[in-house]
């Protein structure tokens, strides 16, 4: 069975919860390796733009030698979100998760790790800039929530989730930049509130798919837990980042203006009509980019 690709959009659980013809459902479960892939990152690059734009968007706006840094980071994180959606089956889902870990696990050991387009650029950016693989793993872990329809535990166990998704790889990210462990809680903290973005404008869709992806969907809670995005962007501004950094936080562009909407208008994330203008996004981007900004 040849490798089968699937079309999705937006970044973390948005990409993965959307766009996924039904009739592709259960077909190449797991991903192909060993057929000569071209392992270069931008092969990487190929897979970000066709499944996660708005995250291609904003590192193409990074210098030439951080995108090759961020594109199996990036190729990475979109093979483990659409994982769980490209079968009914939860075994399935869960039997390519353990393949992910399983690569993790060999680039750990510093061996030998298996031919693939996105295993073989990602073990070069990791031991060349000594990732934590631990990082890794804890993402691939994450995306078992995504597998199952049970509801998660209370708003903790949601906040961690979000940090073991967006707060793992953009950390990553700046880690790769030559972050230093002072910068951490800044970063979670924007990536956190840009996971939250995302995964409110996901909620219809995952809604649709039998997930429960909130604790409490009331539009009081909804508007308070943009709130608390919205705090922990001003909070990590507060503390400061480095312009070194930049690049890592920049697919977080969007973040602020969309969770103004859900505090202005917090029915709009039942209603699906969360987001910016294209326009206003793009921009948005394009100031960030010329001045270092996130």
């Amino acid at each position: 069975m040849g490798c089968q690709r699937f079309r999705l959009s937006y970044e973390d659980v948005f990409v993965a919860a959307r766009g996924l013809p039904a009739e592709r459902v259960g077909r190449g479960l797991l991903p192909c390796a060993g057929r000569g892939p071209d392992m270069s990152s931008e092969a990487c690059a190929g897979l970000v733009e066709r499944g996660d734009p708005d995250r291609f968007m904003a590192t193409m706006a990074a210098p030439v030698a951080v995108r090759q840094l961020f594109w199996p980071l990036y190729a990475f994180n979109l093979e483990l979100a659409r994982a769980p959606w490209v079968t009914q089956e939860p075994l399935i889902a869960e039997m390519r998760l353990q393949w992910w870990r399983d690569v993790v696990s060999e680039i750990g050991a510093g061996g030998v790790v298996r031919v693939h387009e996105v295993a073989s650029p990602l073990a070069r950016v990791v031991r060349g800039k000594s990732l934590p693989v631990a990082l890794l793993d804890g993402m691939a872990e994450a995306r078992r929530w995504d597998i199952y329809r049970a509801p998660f535990a209370d708003e903790a166990a949601f906040s961690a989730h979000l940090d073991a998704t967006a707060g793992h790889l953009m950390w990553l990210c700046a880690l790769a930049l030559g972050a230093e462990v002072a910068a951490e809680a800044a970063v979670r903290d924007v990536a956190w509130a840009s996971g939250l973005a995302n995964w409110l404008r996901a909620v219809p869709e995952l809604e649709a798919r039998g997930r429960l992806p909130l604790v409490d969907g009331r539009q009081a809670a909804v508007k308070a837990l943009a709130a608390e995005g919205l705090a922990r962007l001003a909070r990590a501004r507060r503390r400061g980042v480095s312009r070194a950094l930049a690049p890592a936080l920049l697919p977080a562009w969007q973040a602020g203006g969309l969770l103004a909407q859900v505090v202005r208008a917090p029915g709009r994330v039942a209603d699906g009509t969360l987001g910016l203008a294209e326009f206003r996004k793009r921009g948005g981007l394009a100031v960030r980019a010329v001045f270092g900004g996130w």
